[in-house]
């Protein structure tokens, strides 16, 4: 392992503390607690939007709290859910008497923590709050593993983008919430990896992949893909996974579609980029029309070599919920 850090026990604390002074204006502790932030711009009578899950995905999940996105965010260390009590306390920061709505991936210990908060939250102060659990990624469907089984990847960017704008209207909590459904709903994900990732506390792979192999359908925590085999080209491994995508997905010829080009962590620019060229002939020839695309790092695994695409049919509603303006530490848009 060659990382860039003190004692792997202080990774994530001291990771978080980084952030907050980098962005002071931005984000507020919570209970003094680094795992714990809500924004330093709260909106009064706006619904509030928290979300969590374990670290090692930056930009994920922090990183989108902010005006146009999202309200708070509990985090856990490296892969590792928060606990109840911290997102407890994110949600008690945050609301502000139009209710909470908690928006995460499908995740068993994510769904159980955030379900036993939203207990808490309603005895202890009476907040309102409603979920929305994002399962985009494709893998799941194909591996016939059902709906149940999808894990929340990339896609669940789409989900904030259009849920935050919602909140940011001063839409009320069922509205935001079915927004963030729909969006939902729609949104589908596949990614493929080239290389492992590492977790700071263990120190070695998660997992082996040969040099010359590739793995599509690989979770963003190392969870097993759909199929490993030799290294395509890249216009064969967008192919494949378009097609994967396409098969699971609501798209229909003619319709208009928000793409997201995902790297994992260690991805060149570069390269997304080329992927991206060979995304849009395919959506192109597959009678699809790319209504708006954003390429990047999105949601990472550590330092996996790898990317991920996410595709989602966009009506008049969505589009003009993608197009609003966002101002976040790790993303920002003007309107359109």
């Amino acid at each position: 392992m060659k990382k860039f850090i003190n004692q792997a026990e202080d990774f994530i604390p001291e990771m978080l503390e980084g952030i907050y002074l980098a962005y002071p204006d931005r984000f507020r502790f919570v209970n003094d607690d680094v795992h714990c932030l809500a924004t330093a711009r709260p909106v009064s009578g706006k619904v509030g939007i928290v979300t969590g899950g374990g670290s090692g995905h930056l930009p994920l999940f922090l990183g989108y709290v902010g005006d146009g996105m999202l309200d708070g965010c509990a985090i856990g260390d490296v892969f590792q859910s928060p606990s109840p009590e911290q997102i407890l306390a994110v949600t008690q920061a945050v609301d502000s008497g139009a209710g909470v709505l908690y928006l995460y991936g499908n995740y068993n210990g994510d769904i159980f923590n955030f379900d036993m908060a939203a207990e808490m939250a309603d005895m202890e102060s009476g907040i309102r709050s409603c979920t929305v659990v994002v399962a985009d990624d494709s893998a799941g469907a194909i591996l016939g593993d059902g709906v149940t089984h999808r894990r929340g990847v990339a896609g669940i960017f789409f989900v904030y983008k259009c849920a935050g704008a919602s909140a940011a209207r001063m839409d009320n909590l069922e509205t935001v919430r079915g927004i963030a459904q729909k969006a939902s709903d729609r949104v589908r994900t596949l990614g493929v990896a080239l290389s492992p990732c590492i977790v700071p506390r263990i120190g070695k792979p998660g997992f082996y992949i040969g040099d010359n192999e590739m793995e599509i359908g690989m979770g963003i925590h190392g969870e097993s893909g759909i199929r490993r085999g030799p290294q395509l080209s890249a216009r064969q491994i967008s192919e494949e996974m378009i097609s994967l995508l396409l098969a699971d997905s609501t798209c229909q010829q003619g319709d208009e579609v928000a793409v997201l080009i995902n790297g994992l962590g260690a991805t060149p620019l570069e390269e997304l980029y080329l992927m991206y060229r060979h995304v849009q002939q395919i959506l192109v020839e597959s009678s699809l029309r790319v209504f708006r695309v954003w390429v990047g790092e999105f949601a990472t695994a550590m330092e996996m070599t790898g990317m991920s695409i996410s595709l989602m049919p966009v009506d008049s509603e969505l589009k003009a919920l993608l197009n609003a303006g966002a101002d976040t530490p790790m993303f920002s848009q003007f309107p359109a």
